[in-house]
């Protein structure tokens, strides 16, 4: 199977022409799907658990981790 997502804002005329690559045989069945009015929620919902990821424990934890673990290379690198 495979997928392709392209995200387009509704046209004044309100259609849409969906291009299909090559490859698809003629005759085969592609599924469509319209998926609309959930971006900007999506979008505050994001921001919002980003936001929140700054208080979270495990995550700046795991940020440190990384973080210590670069700089340990750094030095490493340097040293040679």
């Amino acid at each position: 199977m495979e997928a392709i997502k392209q995200t387009v804002k509704t046209p004044r005329s309100h259609e849409v022409c969906i291009k299909i690559p090559q490859h698809v045989p003629e005759n085969d069945p592609v599924e469509i799907i319209l998926v609309f009015g959930k971006e900007s929620n999506d979008f505050n919902r994001k921001i919002s658990k980003l936001k929140s990821a700054m208080s979270d424990e495990l995550f700046l934890g795991d940020l440190k981790e990384v973080s210590d673990e670069f700089e340990r290379i750094d030095i490493e690198e340097w040293d040679e």
